[in-house]
């Protein structure tokens, strides 16, 4: 087993999984740059906006590492497995540089931030090492690598949003597309390393969030993701003081670009999501019924260690409140196994959690100290590692039951779909996502990516829902 389990059960999903350039980028550029991506959206996110100021600096994005002359690993650092995969990826990368002088290797986002020197004197794998909040400076460091130096930036800032930059889309469907709304985290959940990874939180501007969307839905995409630690505590304040936007009212201001454009968001934190979000989702028929509520455990007092600010009774009245206003809502979460002092009473208050939500999809880990955190510096990793794994297996198997219960629940009604390519398992058939957020795979027909079918199911597997498309 894994040091973690990521369990979207869903068959077509590529939620997690390293990314490159899909196409080598048309023009005269004096170089070119390969960059692979690891853990979650917001790097992916990242990686865009990255790919966006190397082009404004004639440095041209590749589809094949062996045709670069930069390459970039954009990383992960939330869990220890995540950073051993990089640390094993950066190896096999070092074996380039043998047979390509003069290659520049640059690690960038929260393993940059957290290991900094490390990877550049006492590994000597990469040559450059840069932080989430100094992507601008790359072309300049990529200059100082050239000349032999290495070269570093990872200082944290209060206030880059990189709200002007318009990212360039890599590996695009042409369909769905992350848009960034604000950085960094203030919650100090004593697991986690992202406020030291990533900083302060800071809201990006609006109008440049709307006048993005607006440009994608122009270019054909048709579902945006609206990114950030903790979307529903996003606020932006104009400088002159007059305007002011809460999280429900951007979500409005995109979702009224055009019926057409679907509108998702990822993560809300339990403690913030507002009634406010909650009616303007149901007001609004093109904002996804669908709401990843990451919980990390359903034991009180583990809850508290972990500074999570709310208890068990907390989060259910919350996800109560989820059901009665929207009762086909979709509904995922975050749960950790094996945190500090957990005890069996412990690990049996998630698992009946789990019982009285029945998520659609979850994203299990066991637990893995990251130097640095709040837990790190106050409490003894105790839960042997037999007793995480085995923990964690329990409450991956009672997901796997509870999201069969939910595709079978399915069979015999009629979604609308959002058509998002071919299905990876069999290329005659399309594969997209309900309002839910479940992948629906179908015949293809005659039928073309970025358009909206009703599709009728008429089977599922624990992943995946299989139907035909009606009156289309």
């Amino acid at each position: 087993m894994q040091e973690f389990i990521t369990d979207t059960t869903h068959d077509e999903s590529r939620q997690g999984e390293a990314f490159s350039p899909a196409v080598k980028t048309v023009g005269h550029y004096s170089k070119h740059f390969y960059i692979e991506s690891y853990g979650c959206a917001m790097n992916f996110a990242d990686s865009e906006v990255v790919a966006a100021i190397l082009h404004e600096n004639n440095i041209g994005a590749t589809a094949e590492a062996t045709e670069a002359d930069v390459i970039l690993i954009n990383t992960c650092s939330i869990r220890e497995k995540a950073e051993e995969r990089i640390r094993t990826r950066l190896a096999e990368i070092k074996k380039y540089k043998k047979k390509k002088p003069g290659l520049i290797v640059g690690i960038l986002g929260c393993m940059a931030e957290r290991l900094k020197g490390k990877l550049l004197e006492e590994e000597k794998l990469v040559d450059i090492v840069i932080g989430p909040d100094a992507y601008r400076t790359l072309p300049q460091l990529i200059e100082e690598a050239e000349t032999g130096q290495k070269a570093v930036n990872v200082l944290l800032s209060r206030d880059e949003t990189y709200a002007d930059i318009s990212p360039i889309r890599l590996n695009s469907n042409g369909v769905n597309a992350f848009v960034s709304i604000m950085r960094g985290c203030n919650n100090m959940c004593s697991f986690c390393v992202v406020p030291f990874t990533r900083g302060r939180e800071r809201s990006r501007n609006a109008d440049s969030i709307v006048a993005e969307c607006e440009a994608l839905f122009r270019e054909g995409y048709r579902e945006v993701t609206l990114l950030g630690q903790n979307v529903d505590s996003y606020y932006w304040q104009a400088e002159n003081g007059e305007a002011t936007v809460t999280f429900a009212q951007l979500m409005e201001r995109v979702a009224k670009i055009s019926p057409l454009l679907r509108v998702r968001f990822s993560t809300s934190h339990p403690k913030d999501i507002t009634d406010e979000v909650l009616f303007t989702m149901q007001r609004y028929e093109n904002i996804c019924n669908y709401i990843h509520l990451p919980v990390q455990s359903g034991s009180t007092r583990i809850l508290q260690m972990m500074n999570r600010t709310y208890s068990r009774e907390w989060y259910i009245a919350k996800v109560n409140r989820i059901k009665e206003l929207l009762p086909d809502c979709g509904l995922s979460t975050d749960l950790i196994a094996g945190f500090c002092t957990e005890t069996e009473e412990d690990h049996q208050a998630s698992m009946s959690l789990m019982e009285y939500c029945k998520y659609d999809l979850a994203y299990m880990y066991f637990y893995s100290e990251r130097p640095g955190t709040l837990a790190a510096r106050r409490f003894a990793d105790d839960v042997p590692l037999e007793t995480k794994k085995r923990r964690l297996q329990e409450m991956v198997d009672l997901h796997r039951l509870h999201s069969l219960e939910s595709m079978r629940r399915d069979v015999g009604k009629t979604f609308k779909v959002l058509i998002e390519g071919e299905s990876k398992k069999n290329s005659e058939q399309l594969c997209g996502r309900n309002d839910q957020n479940k992948v629906v795979v179908f015949p293809k027909g005659q039928l073309r990516k970025g358009e909206y079918v009703m599709v009728k199911i008429n089977e599922c597997t624990a992943g995946t829902l299989i139907g035909e498309v009606i009156n289309n």
